[in-house]
């Protein structure tokens, strides 16, 4: 048996025990305070969020992708501190982001808008908005859809991405609105007492506001009648009622006034054979 190789075998693995061994004690030390530095900054990036208002389902989501961020960079860096190579790791997760970023185009864009609908609030929910051609009551708001209640009761799911990048009309932020209506009067009827009759029908509706004051104006001429843009306002909540009342009984006011509403004729020319 030789000793000598015993003894330089012995001394080569102490001392690669020691190397690796205060490699793993660094790594150690590197996951405790990296993990404890993690913890402060989720803290701290969550206070943020709450005081600038965030949605709930934006902060959940945003603060898990700083968690697994960060922890994907701490497990880079423990690797390379236990010796093993990173450039490969990371190399690696370059390509699988980028074939997921590839395949998942349209899902990124609507995540995207999503973030940027909560960040900006252009709608919350409850609001009744029209966007992307429908109308209806804002429902939920989630990371990729926005859903909506309809005016018939019906789901409306639209992707945030067209969402975010389309028009979109908000009919509660002001909480007011204008309910533009038209009726026709016979050219024979006196404009001023048909003008009396409608603004009575208006200024008699309990959810038609007296600011802004209502208006009746002269629309158009047209071809068999005198047109009147009938303007009340009212509540958001109210549009729908003040909209169906007045329709009606507007035309019970001006039957009552013997005030004639015109509707469409067709001339028949014969020509003689």
């Amino acid at each position: 048996m030789d000793l000598k190789n015993i003894n330089i075998d012995t001394e080569e693995w102490i001392k690669l025990a020691i190397d690796y061994g205060l490699k793993v004690v660094a790594a150690i030390v590197i996951w405790v305070v990296g993990s404890w530095i993690i913890k402060k900054l989720l803290k701290g990036t969550k206070k943020v969020m709450a005081k600038s208002n965030y949605e709930e389902s934006l902060q959940k989501f945003l603060l898990n992708l700083v968690y697994w961020g960060l922890k994907i960079l701490l497990i880079i860096t423990l690797l390379g501190t236990l010796g093993m190579p990173t450039t490969s790791f990371a190399a690696i997760l370059a390509a699988a982001g980028l074939a997921i970023g590839m395949a998942l185009q349209g899902s990124l864009g609507n995540f995207a808008g999503g973030v940027l609908i909560m960040i900006f609030k252009p709608f919350k929910i409850g609001d009744l908005i029209e966007a992307q051609g429908e109308i209806g009551m804002v429902k939920e708001i989630e990371i990729f859809t926005t859903k909506l209640t309809g005016l018939s009761n019906k789901e409306i799911i639209i992707p945030n991405g067209a969402l975010s990048n389309g028009n979109i009309v908000n009919y509660t932020t002001e909480g007011t609105r204008r309910v533009d209506l038209v009726f026709g009067v016979s050219y024979d009827a006196d404009i001023k007492q048909s003008k009396e009759v409608l603004m009575n029908v208006l200024t008699s509706h309990p959810n038609v506001l007296k600011e802004p004051a209502p208006a009746v104006t002269v629309l158009e001429l047209a071809d068999s009648s005198v047109n009147f843009a009938v303007r009340p306002w009212c509540k958001t909540e109210n549009y729908w009622n003040v909209y169906f009342d007045v329709t009606e009984n507007t035309k019970e006011a001006l039957d009552a006034a013997g005030i004639e509403i015109p509707y469409p004729h067709q001339v028949e020319i014969q020509k003689k054979g």
